[in-house]
């Protein structure tokens, strides 16, 4: 079905939207093309998270259907949409089945992510105080979906090699896409802000903070795969990979730039930081909990001193929609909620509560832009306990990692560093988020056979043109 949009900037390098929808339809398909011929040693399972990964990056399945002209209900906030629903369920149900094909022992997957499975019973437990338990349980079977995709992604025959696969293939849709609507139809790819009211990219996402985020997550990974593959010894499959994961990463850099996402930008900075100062010899290993101790401490002195967090958003800004922010942060702390154990899972933002905090505002919060303060709302002070001490045990894992996969675990502490500061303004520790996502990925561990050496896989698969990269980091 023909889209009916008119675009704005269309004429900029001469092409008009039909011509660059087609180019960017070929490019995409291109990437795909390359990615398959590679032959990587991944199954179609992979298919399953890398369209959940999509749809975590992208506009809802209404918006799209809205935009192709689909007439469907929206639905309402406590009972959802009917489609997305159906899609989700069927994806996790085709995750399940996988999983139940490999054979997967659940006794092994409770064994070696307690913190993890316990954060998932308590959350299950929450249902029974919401104000809306059917809601609150038809959201935590969808929260289900991140566990079961990462085991995905971990029972693949090479783990690493699937990750790279899932970024990548979802890289290729999300920033092809996002670009493409933002250039050429911008009824799609732009939006008002809701806190300035001036217009905003947003690409294919639902908010230029969703965008932001997915930029973040995205370029923080292809960064350090980027890495990986410049350390590889010569060939043309390196030469390939350099150029493709390149190419990927200019694209991430310039959808960063149009969001104007400063908290996702400074985290993927940070991260990117973590990545190159674990990498030197003159950092030892053996303290990185004192260093991150040390600048923890640091930065809560520098807050409760100086106001660092109101210093960064007048030098990026944003100081106006970080008092905005503060602003939601105390209604929501006025509202009546069990302290203790909180409103019930994601049940805050829902009947009463909603339309209080919603009084006087044009637009309709729905999260509190804090994934803390997120957790202490619907889960309590029990919930936000059990979520820095899963936080704790993630970090005490990746420090195994350090020294038995120095590769792999700097990345995992990147990350955890870029997602424990990005849920100081937003809240991506709920429910169908991307950040979250990967965070199950690197918190989780499921004993997998060994796989062959990374570098025995490299020198078969370098005497293969068409072969790609292998990597191996579990």
């Amino acid at each position: 079905m023909a889209l009916h949009i008119q675009p704005t900037i269309a004429g900029l390098v001469g092409l008009s939207p039909r011509l660059a929808l087609l180019g960017a339809v070929i490019f995409a398909a291109f990437l795909y093309v390359h990615d398959v011929r590679q032959r990587p040693n991944v199954t179609g399972a992979v298919w399953l998270p890398v369209i959940w990964v999509v749809l975590m990056g992208s506009k809802s399945i209404p918006q799209w259907l809205h935009i192709l002209h689909i007439p469907i209900p929206i639905g309402s906030q406590e009972e959802g949409n009917p489609s997305e629903a159906f899609v989700h369920s069927m994806l996790i149900i085709g995750g399940l089945y996988v999983l139940n094909k490999r054979v997967v022992s659940l006794s092994k997957v409770f064994e070696n992510n307690g913190w993890l499975m316990a954060f998932l019973l308590y959350c299950f437990v929450a249902i029974l105080w919401s104000d809306f338990p059917f809601v609150a349980f038809k959201r935590w079977i969808k929260l289900l979906g991140h566990p079961i995709m990462a085991l995905v992604i971990l029972t693949e025959p090479d783990p690493d090699e699937a990750l790279v696969t899932l970024i990548k293939r979802s890289a290729y849709f999300l920033m092809t896409a996002s670009i493409l609507v933002i250039k050429y139809y911008p009824n799609i790819g732009m939006r008002y802000d809701d806190w300035s009211g001036v217009p905003i990219n947003v690409g294919i996402a639902q908010s230029k903070n969703h965008l932001g985020g997915g930029c973040m997550v995205l370029g923080l990974f292809l960064y350090w795969h980027f890495l990986r593959v410049w350390r590889a010894d010569k060939s043309k499959a390196r030469r390939d990979e350099l150029r493709l994961v390149g190419l990927l990463l200019v694209m991430i850099g310039w959808l960063l730039h149009k969001s104007h996402d400063a908290t996702a930008t400074l985290c993927l900075l940070i991260g990117i930081g973590l990545i190159f100062l674990t990498g030197r010899r003159w950092i030892a290993k053996e303290f990185i909990g004192t260093y991150v101790l040390i600048a923890l401490v640091g930065l809560l002195i520098c807050e409760f001193e100086f106001g660092i967090l109101d210093r960064v958003g007048h030098l990026t800004g944003h100081l106006a929609t970080l008092l905005g922010r503060k602003e939601l942060w105390r209604e929501c702390l006025a509202i009546d909620t069990n302290p203790v154990f909180g409103a019930g899972y994601d049940s805050f933002w829902l009947g009463d509560r909603l339309r209080v905090l919603s009084e006087g505002r044009p637009w309709t919060p729905n999260e509190a832009h804090n994934g803390y303060l997120e957790i202490y709302l619907n889960l309590g002070w029990v919930g936000v306990f059990m979520l820095f001490a899963l936080i704790i045990a993630t970090f005490r894992r990746i420090r195994l990692e350090l020294f038995r996969n120095p590769d792999w675990g700097r990345f995992e502490l990147a990350f955890l560093a870029a997602l424990v500061f990005y849920n100081l303004t937003e809240a991506t520790f709920r429910g169908f988020s991307l950040t979250f996502f990967i965070f199950f990925i690197i918190t989780m561990e499921y004993p997998v056979a060994e796989q062959e050496p990374a570098s025995n896989l490299y020198e078969r698969d370098r005497l293969k043109e068409e072969e790609g990269f292998v990597f191996v980091h579990k």
